[in-house]
């Protein structure tokens, strides 16, 4: 998965941060150590590039230490603030997913105005969306992935944010689509094509722009052949002849439709404007 602005949003706050450390320890010739958590109250600054540095060397457990160590020691700071969604990212680089869906939460709480809230919005939406399973597990990540990624649109519709959520708004959708059509392919296989039929008109009515759509469109000409529904099996054969001419589904649905003595007939464009919207059989 692209993880640029992932990365990107968390090395500006890193930057930012590590240039207020600049300033703050401009009248200081020499830097001090790299602190030790043993030690107590350590300067602020200085556990927060720390922590950054732990993030630059993928050492995520040790740089969430150092960011909690800024929140605990200095709650009320601007670094503090910082340090929660530098904790959210580490967790996520961690692929602990869950913790860093609760931190970006805890973000969004403590600062529903603040405009790295996006961002934590954003990072919630991402680490469902790394948590969804193959089309045969159960899909609770890929609803709250859809969920996630909807929210980062619908609050924040002209950000970086909801540019890539778009796009990975599209491929939750072709893995809902993808759990249909296998659910609805078993049921063909056990002999089951009323039920069959309900699966792959849910691709056709929810998920119609998705690669699945195609093959939707010839299981259900399948599906109505079996059931003795020529005349449904037609009206779909000819949708898809419609949509998508070219492709070897429709070859295959035209290849069953003639070995059964009927032919899709392709309707005139100005009759269908919106032919996939159009799959009702009376």
């Amino acid at each position: 998965m692209p993880q640029l602005n992932v990365r990107a949003s968390a090395l500006v706050l890193t930057l930012a941060a590590a240039a207020l450390a600049v300033s703050g320890c401009a009248g200081h010739r020499r830097a001090p150590p790299k602190p030790d958590l043993a030690y107590q109250e350590r300067p602020v600054e200085l556990l927060y590039s720390t922590g950054a540095d732990k993030l630059d060397h993928h050492q995520w457990t040790e740089a969430v230490r150092y960011f909690d160590e800024v929140e605990r020691q200095h709650p009320y700071s601007e670094w503090a603030r910082r340090s929660i969604l530098m904790t959210a990212f580490a967790q996520y680089e961690a692929e602990k997913y869950d913790d860093a869906v609760a931190t970006s939460d805890r973000f969004i709480s403590l600062y529903p105005g603040n405009p790295s809230t996006a961002y934590a919005f954003y990072l919630k939406a991402v680490c469902y969306f790394e948590e969804i399973n193959d089309v045969g597990r159960d899909q609770a990540a890929t609803e709250q992935a859809l969920a996630g990624l909807r929210e980062v649109i619908k609050r924040y519709p002209t950000s970086e944010y909801a540019v890539d959520a778009k796009i990975k708004l599209d491929l939750v959708y072709d893995q809902l689509a993808g759990k249909e059509m296998a659910v609805g392919r078993y049921y063909l296989r056990q002999n089951n094509p009323l039920a069959a039929i309900g699966r792959f008109k849910a691709v056709i009515d929810r998920y119609q722009t998705t690669s699945h759509t195609p093959e939707a469109l010839y299981r259900l000409v399948a599906a109505y052949l079996e059931l003795g529904l020529k005349d449904e099996a037609a009206h779909d054969g000819a949708v898809l002849g419609y949509n998508f001419p070219g492709d070897r589904w429709y070859t295959e649905a035209y290849n069953l439709l003639t070995s059964k003595g009927l032919k899709p007939i392709i309707p005139p464009k100005e009759k269908h404007r919106t032919i996939l919207n159009q799959l009702g059989h009376g």
